[in-house]
């Protein structure tokens, strides 16, 4: 038996007469969804798979597949016969506008096999003449298969061949998705091999030397840590040959991996005689290789040649290539990816120092994949969604940089000098760089995907960005202060309980289905989610957010609260409180974001509880007793309308309750004077986020606000709770739901929780009867209004809370890092978005 391999992406060509046996092959060594054939797109288009004057249409809707198969990096199969020359330079093409490998199985047999089978087939009554053609066609152009472009030719000449066959999948050299780390990741280093040496040591590896002193090999001492080089090892530094002898010896003892450079693909062409102008520092390179032995040149060229243009590691959440690379070439093969990864992608253009202009890739990446590469020397390392560029000039008098993989954390030593004079100075951006404060509307228009640490890559539809752009530029405050909205919450799963449709123990047991027991109860207190932007002093909003003010007091909505003076009061207020109790000293900050409520409901939806609630109310209290009195005398007067009488007394009992549930929200503020604010998490500071902080340490900092402004700062009232004390969460939500309170919220006691289906809902409300009859209106607990509510549906609701969720921590991150603010802004507006979805507003 012999095998053949093929690339476990790549477009294969089955090439071979009518009758050869392909479709048979197809079915026998690849799965039904990987096969495209000819006829069966004929019979798309036709409705019968022989009509050969569907071809035209029928190869269309194939390539189509094909194309969008190979798109979403699919391994594809073509079935049909591709004798034709022009038949397979229009695949070829097609491979290489995916980037991938095509390879051509030649089924071959003899011509009276091919014969024999079409004579056996009802569908097949052309004769013997058309094998023959076809036969002729594919011997004529068996020699010239690889000059049309296809990497791997396979011809199986016999049925014998053919049937003893079997196909193997190899992995491209490129997939390293299994190499977990962690990494080291090495940026340009031109010779500087006293540098990569101190940098080593820095990292924790020991270095190996040989006899002659010479460091031939590096070791991590604690552990499984290996470098990756990202290229240009070589050139203008004094020390080309020892930096190969350690690099190379580190590939080979396996304790790195290493893409090459551009520098590195011009040596090489140099090694082998090819005419090449000696610049950039060839020519240093050339002359100290020259003073080597001829063994280790040899070596130096065979390391050189076996260099893969990039990889990707760690399950495709790494990837590491000398210039860089889009996501569309991650793990793909083909030249246009290799001479990305060397070269990068230029604009036609040329500086004022005569060097190309770079097209600044990295501004518009939105992959899930880290892409660490160098190239294009910077003083400092830099962030720009999700990327990194390690090159930080050693050669030219500036650093050698390592980041450590997955810890982000960067790691450099100076350079003992300037080796070689730069073209152009390192302080001078290779590329037009974005304002990064500066907003663009296409970042949030159309339809964008943002990739998120904790949950993935989330996708905004170009509808629900147009309703939030809508909201977000007339009503929203000023994004420089807008740094989160908070998500939605998800309420519990329908209770069984007679009369409710919210309880507790759904809450407790979803948890503990998802393996988390250990809770927090939290009081819901009766007024409107509030984010508080809090600064230090005045100057803080200028120098930290290029804004003038003291912060912001905001909405879910990111409408502000109050006007301007108000905010400013309550601000100043609230920063004082902050700072009595210590915050800002000890989370080493200049600002704070916290998660709140705000007090009274009615502060922020006055008109809302005059024009709806109290309006409903105000008309059953007048209707609905009249209505009672007048029903009351039809009864004495032996009319039927008992059964009308008993419902109409039964809706003004709810309609009292009804205004009883929403004037609890309600009391008089005169200012700021009857305000209150319960704040419950501290969200982010200068540098840092704190959602992996148990809710307990947030609490804590909300009962030293409490206890600095007791004026002010209202307490959140919580229980904590675990597999044995479910009935004191019960009795506790009966024990406020009873008193006339909304309910409370059930979170997880450790805050942000991964399980093994994902994050956990960050909290989950169970909301009182009375409370419900707000949302649903007085009479929801009549039997046929209850019995219909019971079924609705949460799933969609929960989906919502996660990935805004996701999305709020994102622009946490964001914030806390520094980052540019339309990179914050991003994620924030996704969230405004992702509330325009058609989910039940009384969830």
């Amino acid at each position: 038996m012999s095998t053949i391999e093929i690339p476990a992406l790549s477009l294969v060509v089955l090439v071979g007469a009518s009758g050869s046996g392909k479709s048979t092959f197809a079915r026998t060594h690849f799965r039904g969804t990987e096969v495209i054939s000819s006829d069966f797109c004929r019979g798309l288009v036709a409705d019968d798979e022989n009509d050969q004057a569907a071809t035209k249409d029928a190869f269309a809707v194939l390539h189509f597949i094909a194309a969008t198969r190979l798109a979403a990096g699919r391994l594809t199969v073509i079935d049909a016969t591709n004798v034709q020359p022009e038949a397979r330079r229009e695949l070829i093409a097609l491979a290489r506008e995916h980037d991938v490998l095509p390879v051509a199985i030649v089924l071959d047999p003899p011509e009276r096999v091919c014969v024999e089978r079409n004579e056996q087939r009802a569908d097949r009554q052309f004769g013997a003449k058309v094998v023959v053609r076809q036969r002729s066609q594919l011997r004529r152009g068996l020699k010239s298969l690889k000059r049309e472009g296809f990497r791997g030719v396979h011809v199986l000449s016999t049925v014998e061949q053919i049937d003893a066959v079997r196909i193997e999948r190899t992995k491209l050299f490129n997939d390293l998705t299994d190499q977990t780390g962690p990494f080291d990741v090495i940026g340009d280093i031109h010779g500087c091999r006293a540098e990569l040496e101190q940098l080593l040591t820095d990292l924790g590896y020991t270095l190996v030397r040989d006899a002659q002193g010479r460091a031939v090999d590096a070791r991590y001492d604690e552990g499984a840590r290996r470098v990756v080089f990202v290229g240009d090892l070589v050139d203008r530094g004094p020390d080309t040959p020892g930096v190969l002898r350690l690099a190379m010896g580190m590939v080979a003892s396996g304790n790195a991996f290493c893409v090459p450079g551009n520098h590195e693909d011009k040596l090489l062409r140099a090694l082998r005689g090819k005419n090449v102008k000696l610049s950039h520092g060839l020519e240093e390179s050339l002359e100290q290789l020259a003073a080597e032995p001829a063994e280790f040149r040899a070596q130096v060229e065979s390391f050189i040649d076996g260099l893969i243009s990039h990889y990707v590691f760690d399950g495709g959440k790494l990837v590491v290539s000398h210039a860089g690379l889009v996501e569309r070439m991650h793990g793909r093969a083909s030249g246009r990816v290799r001479s990305f990864c060397l070269y990068g992608e230029t604009t036609g253009e040329t500086d004022e120092f005569g060097l190309p202009v770079r097209y600044p890739w990295a501004q518009d990446y939105r992959g899930r994949a880290m892409v660490v590469y160098g190239h294009t020397p910077t003083p400092e390392p830099e962030w720009i969604n999700n990327t990194i560029c390690l090159d930080t000039g050693c050669v030219f008098g500036g650093s050698l940089t390592a980041l450590r993989y997955p810890e982000r954390e960067l790691v450099s030593v100076q350079a003992a000098e300037q080796y070689y004079a730069p073209a152009k100075p390192l302080h001078v951006a290779s590329a037009p760089a974005r304002e990064p404060d500066v907003l663009d509307i296409t970042d949030v228009t159309g339809r964008r995907v943002i990739e998120t640490a904790t949950h993935g890559r989330l996708s905004v539809r170009a509808e629900q960005a147009g309703a939030a752009l809508e909201v977000m530029s007339r009503f929203a405050i000023d994004p420089r202060f807008l740094l989160y909205l908070p998500p939605t919450m998800s309420p519990v799963a329908t209770s069984p309980e007679p009369g409710l449709l919210e309880h507790p123990r759904q809450a407790f047991e979803a948890y503990q289905a998802q393996g988390v027991t250990e809770l927090v109860c939290e009081e819901k207190h009766m007024g409107s989610r509030a984010v508080v932007l809090l600064t230090r002093d005045d100057d803080v909003g200028e120098l930290r957010f290029g804004l003038a003010g003291r912060g912001a007091v905001h909405t879910r909505t990111g409408r502000s609260f109050f006007g301007p003076d108000l905010t400013d009061e309550l601000l100043l207020r609230l920063r004082e409180v902050a700072a009595a109790a210590g915050l800002f000293d000890e989370l080493d900050t200049s600002w704070l974001l916290l998660d709140a409520e705000l007090l009274p409901w009615s502060a922020k939806a006055g008109d809302l509880l005059r024009n709806q609630y109290a309006a409903v109310g105000a008309a059953a209290r007048s209707s609905l007793p009249v209505a009672t009195s007048a029903l009351d005398s039809a009864l004495a007067a032996g009319l039927d309308v008992g059964d009308l009488l008993d419902r109409t007394k039964r809706r003004t009992a709810n309609a009292a309750r009804f205004s009883d549930a929403y004037r609890r929200y309600c009391w008089p503020t005169d200012g700021l004077d009857g305000v209150r604010v319960a704040p419950f998490q501290v969200l982010a500071s200068e540098g840092a986020t704190y959602h992996d902080r148990p809710h307990a340490w947030h609490l804590g900092i909300a009962d030293r606000l409490v206890a600095a402004g007791p004026s002010l700062i209202t307490q959140t009232r919580r229980l904590f709770v675990d597999a044995d004390s479910w009935q004191q969460g019960i009795s506790w939500w009966e024990e406020l739901t009873g008193a006339g309170g909304e309910g409370m919220v059930v979170k997880p006691a450790a805050n942000l929780v991964r399980t093994a289906k994902g994050l956990a809902q960050p909290g989950l409300k169970v909301r009182g009867q009375e409370y419900l009859r707000i949302i649903y209106g007085p009479d929801y607990t009549d039997p046929e209004n209850f019995d219909r509510l019971r079924h609705r549906n949460l799933g969609h609701k929960r989906s919502l809370a996660l990935r805004e969720y996701a999305l709020g921590l994102e622009s946490l991150e964001r914030a806390a890092r520094g980052e540019p603010l339309w990179r914050v802004h991003e994620c924030v507006f996704a969230v405004l978005a992702l509330e325009s979805e058609p989910v039940d507003p009384r969830l």
